[in-house]
């Protein structure tokens, strides 16, 4: 039953997703592909879960996932590759939200990961639909399929996987279950000494001992009596005890792809509309000149780098940076900060938004022409505008963080807490 359930989602939402990426082709419908391939060796996976039991350690569990992490991670390599894209937020919805799949290796609650994936992905899904939405039907049609199958695959989740992914145990005539684990090493020997103290007395039997227990106050007379010099409060030496548990030295085989990935060169570059800043560290002096318009600076994994923008384009992007800074006139669109951390940026003109998105830590300057810009935050922190006063100083405003929601029959109503501290 529950095969049959993944199998509607494959053939319902899924596949509206399948048929409308093939309709507005290009990149969207080759990552499709890697996408069709994933739930097909997900239902797979389920296939087997079905019909043995759990392996017995980790090692027997890494082979069967590694199908489903493979395609995961294609697919969000295609992504990276195709980071001059015009469609690019489309790449995005399916990559940021794609591993959702792995909630087979998640426990005990898989179905609200589904759902952290699935609101990941709709950041860059509102964004197709933001651009479409009076162009061209078959780009919102193509996220809302993709979303409602991640909605149905939660829903799936959580009804019959609940704890986590259920494993079946062995059943008559089917495969053979896997090897048992190896057998415990024995018990250390007992030093050789006087050992007739761990002897039980077989004349004490269970009434001898509620007999003791039953004594009332005179249970305490065999206490023993803690002198000054035994109280750790009044004795420093006392508290001393062993070590911390520190761990081992990690295998790197263990080690995520992630962290073994090795610094990329330095990338400066206009490709067509797009400007490309990537992976610059410690540049104080990264200058775009002669752009257009209509063109787009995009900054990616820079590090303590800052990058001025002359003249007037159509928006600036400034992803996965750390400790960087983005100068810019004007805008005509957006900038636009995404997985960073302690960045600045200061407008010279007019910036009519300002995103901020999982970032920790941004600074926001801005001038008169800028003061009526719209700032979207969602999941970030450490937010600050410094507005200029009549003096010439910059007047710093944090922008909140913590919300109050009542609940009503009505609906909800959310207000803004200020932090005392």
């Amino acid at each position: 039953m529950s095969l049959q359930v993944f199998s509607d989602i494959v053939a319902g939402p899924l596949a509206q997703y399948l048929a409308l990426s093939s309709k507005i082709g290009g990149d969207v419908a080759e990552q499709a592909g890697f996408v069709k391939n994933a739930f097909d060796v997900q239902r797979q996976f389920l296939e087997l879960a079905g019909s043995r039991s759990k392996p017995a350690s980790q090692n027997e569990m890494i082979p069967l996932l590694q199908p489903t992490s493979t395609l995961i991670i294609s697919i969000q390599e295609h992504r990276e590759k195709k980071r001059a894209s015009p469609q690019f937020n489309h790449l995005s919805t399916i990559s940021e939200s794609i591993p959702a799949l792995g909630w087979v290796a998640v426990s005990p609650a898989p179905s609200p990961f589904v759902k952290e994936m699935k609101d990941a992905g709709l950041f860059y899904g509102n964004r197709v639909i933001k651009d479409f939405k009076d162009r061209d039907r078959t780009h919102v049609d193509w996220v809302n399929s993709w979303i409602q199958t991640l909605v149905e695959l939660q829903d799936f989740v959580k009804k019959h996987h609940t704890t986590g992914l259920e494993w079946q145990p062995m059943r008559a005539g089917g495969a053979p279950p896997p090897p048992p684990a190896a057998m415990p090493p024995p018990p250390p020997v007992l030093p050789e000494g006087d050992l007739s103290s761990l002897a039980l007395d077989p004349s004490k039997d269970r009434s001898a001992l509620f007999a003791e227990i039953n004594q009332g106050e005179n249970i305490t007379r065999s206490l023993k009596k803690v002198t000054s010099n035994m109280q750790t409060h009044k004795n420093p030496s006392l508290r001393t005890g062993p070590a911390p548990f520190t761990t081992g030295v990690s295998n790197s085989s263990s080690v995520s792809p992630a962290a073994q990935a090795v610094d990329k060169p330095p990338k400066f570059t206009r490709d067509g509309k797009k400007w490309l800043v990537e992976y610059q560290k410690g540049n104080k002096n990264l200058v775009v000149e002669g752009a257009e318009m209509n063109n787009v600076v995009y900054m990616f994994k820079c590090v303590d780098s800052t990058l001025i923008v002359k003249g007037k384009i159509n928006s600036i992007v400034m992803d996965s940076c750390k400790k960087s800074a983005v100068v810019f006139d004007s805008l005509v669109s957006s900038v636009e900060f995404v997985n960073c951390q302690s960045v600045q940026m200061q407008v010279n003109g007019i910036v009519p938004t300002i995103t901020i998105d999982k970032t920790d830590g941004c600074q926001m300057y801005l001038n008169d022409q800028s003061l009526n810009v719209e700032i979207v935050s969602s999941k970030s922190s450490e937010m600050n505008v410094l507005i200029p006063s009549a003096s010439g100083d910059y007047v710093e405003h944090a922008i909140p963080e913590q919300y109050k929601t009542k609940v009503s029959k009505s609906g909800l109503t959310t207000t803004v807490v200020e932090s005392l501290g």
